[in-house]
């Protein structure tokens, strides 16, 4: 009896419990704590978290890949989808079932501020370099800036796998703390003048505009930059099935069924990437510091932008709007409107945030394709 007691102790977890597992598992619970009681993005950030906590279980084996007959680990099967690059474009087209591109079409020039704001992905990228980071690796660090969390996921995938938990963790935190990391630097760069500006109301967009955008934009952005086609064209797809108004339960599918289904999923096996003697290293802090920055500096880029915007229109045009163009849809066009209100009761410019906010999505996908041309295998 007592061997067979020895035994299941042996073989139990507690026995196999190293201390990166249990690091791993007491930061899997704060992140769960962050996801459910502060509500920070609670439908990617619980079932990360839970990811990370399966993963760091000891001997559950849920990613093992299975040899010799042996079946592998349940989340091992499901990382495929996120593997070969599955999962992040079924989550643009859900995204473009979503956006409303009304509000860039009433006001085209706003894409310059979505253009802007991915500047952030490349002043992280160079830094990442000098740091010390292969190319490969400071451009799937880089792309956090966009503040995209698919997007940051299917370039790391191709990219800097190794990376992908630490790179997704990083993207989705910042997505989540845009309330508070956006509004100090919006406050340093403009001025209470600048801020109280209100704008006018956009013009009403056609049906007919709102269908053929998307056709036209997955052609241009396909033949200037190939390698984008993949994120653009599914999230074209998504919006054109919006639009067209034929298929409603097909959007209604997108926008709620697939969305989740996709979400969890893809949520789950990014956190099962993050074993801890991988997570826990000088290479995470940096990943933390460096998708920080790229993504104050793009911020900062768009408002920068926004003020050229304000003074070349004579005062019509609120620089605030620039900060919007960070593609963390519709947080940071919220976060412009309730600085706004701030400023001035009257001032309402969600509307108008929400033409470089949904530019910023596309601005990412274009800039990850970008690198993914240069750097791709």
């Amino acid at each position: 009896m007592s061997e067979i007691v020895q035994q299941l102790i042996d073989t139990s977890g507690f026995a196999n419990l190293t201390f990166n597992n249990l690091f791993m598992i007491v930061l899997a619970c704060f992140f769960l704590y962050l996801g459910i009681k502060k509500q920070y993005e609670p439908y990617l950030m619980i079932p990360i978290s839970f990811g990370i906590l399966l993963v760091n279980l000891p001997l559950a084996n849920l990613m093992a890949s299975g040899s010799e007959g042996t079946p592998g680990g349940l989340l091992y099967y499901l990382y495929q989808g996120t593997n070969l690059g599955i999962y992040p474009p079924l989550i643009f087209l859900c995204l473009g079932a979503s956006t409303d591109f009304g509000p860039l079409l009433a006001n085209p020039k706003t894409i310059l501020l979505g253009g802007a704001a991915q500047f952030g992905i490349f002043a992280a990228f160079f830094l990442a370099v000098v740091l010390g980071m292969t190319p490969n690796e400071a451009a799937s660090i880089g792309i956090i800036g966009g503040a995209d969390g698919p997007t940051s996921i299917f370039l790391t995938t191709r990219l800097a796998p190794h990376l992908l938990s630490a790179i997704a963790l990083a993207a989705y935190s910042y997505m989540a703390l845009v309330p508070i990391i956006q509004p100090p630097i919006i406050r340093l760069l403009t001025t209470k003048k600048e801020r109280q500006v209100q704008m006018k109301e956009a013009r009403k967009v056609s049906q007919k505009e709102k269908i053929v955008f998307p056709i036209i934009v997955t052609i241009f952005v396909s033949l200037l930059v190939p390698s984008a086609t993949t994120l653009i064209g599914m999230l074209m797809l998504g919006n054109l099935i919006r639009e067209c108004k034929l298929v409603p339960k097909l959007t209604d599918a997108l926008q709620n069924s697939l969305m989740y289904i996709v979400t969890i999923l893809l949520g789950v096996t990014v956190g099962a990437k993050a074993d801890g003697d991988i997570f826990l290293s000088v290479t995470t802090l940096k990943i933390i510091f460096l998708g920080l920055l790229a993504f104050c500096v793009g911020t900062a880029a768009g408002v920068l932008l926004g003020k050229v915007m304000y003074r070349l229109s004579g005062g019509k045009i609120n620089p605030m709007i620039g900060a919007a163009g960070v593609s963390a849809v519709p947080m940071a066009a919220r976060v412009v409107q309730n600085e706004g209100q701030k400023e001035n009761p009257h001032n309402y410019l969600l509307m108008h945030a929400m033409g470089p906010n949904v530019a910023g999505v596309i601005g990412s996908a274009v800039a990850a394709g970008v690198l993914l041309a240069f750097f791709g295998r």
